[in-house]
């Protein structure tokens, strides 16, 4: 079994011009178009990670790609809306 993890990491997935202009308090800017190159400093991260970004459709492909490189990961859906869990 698997010890939970309480701190979460939260990987905003938006263009960098996009994080600039706004971002969730304490998460990490890892845009979905760099997300296949930097799988391994990703797997390093020790806390739960949360994928987000505007409210579209990029958190769910950085799920599905995290899914398929053995790493786990939630749907966080748009950045504003983290803050509120």
């Amino acid at each position: 079994m698997k010890k939970a993890r309480s701190k979460k990491t939260i990987i905003d997935v938006r263009r960098p011009d996009e994080f600039a202009k706004g971002h969730a308090e304490g998460s990490i800017n890892i845009p979905l178009q760099e997300m296949p190159e930097r799988l391994d400093e990703i797997k390093k991260f020790k806390s739960a990670i949360v994928v987000v970004c505007g409210g579209g459709t990029r958190h769910i492909k950085a799920f599905e790609l995290l899914k398929e490189n053995g790493i786990e990961s939630e749907k966080g859906g748009g950045w504003k809306d983290v803050n509120e869990r």
